[in-house]
């Protein structure tokens, strides 16, 4: 399930990155979206609306599958989170106390010059 999901959530990606691109800015941009563009089947207003509800459509359903692989993660690793898995499948740098060098309990007598 979380492939097919992935792979819907990239396409969404690609969409939305499409559809930015077609849409015209202040600045001129790609400009595609004028009525130019579609051989006058639709006004510069509509085509507008038409790739603004398209972008907006698109974001929602990559915010969605967003939170949706994130969910799906964390089902999988258990309900830890990143420090407890990683100081699980980490090794142990920290010798144990039966191997630990044995510290003096009184401090040591100051030495005289």
């Amino acid at each position: 399930m979380e492939p097919v999901i992935l792979v819907i959530h990239l396409f969404l990606a690609l969409a939305i990155i499409g559809l930015v691109l077609l849409q015209r800015s202040e600045g001129g941009g790609l400009g595609i979206g004028q009525s130019g563009g579609l051989g006058g089947l639709a006004t510069p207003r509509g085509t507008a609306n038409l790739l603004t509800r398209a972008t907006a459509i698109c974001a929602a359903a990559f915010f969605a599958t967003s939170l949706l692989l994130g969910v799906l993660a964390g089902a999988q690793s258990g309900g830890q989170g990143i420090l407890e898995n990683a100081a699980s499948k980490a090794p142990a740098l920290v010798e144990s106390p039966a191997e630990a060098p044995e510290i003096p309990s009184e401090p040591a007598p100051p030495i005289a010059e």
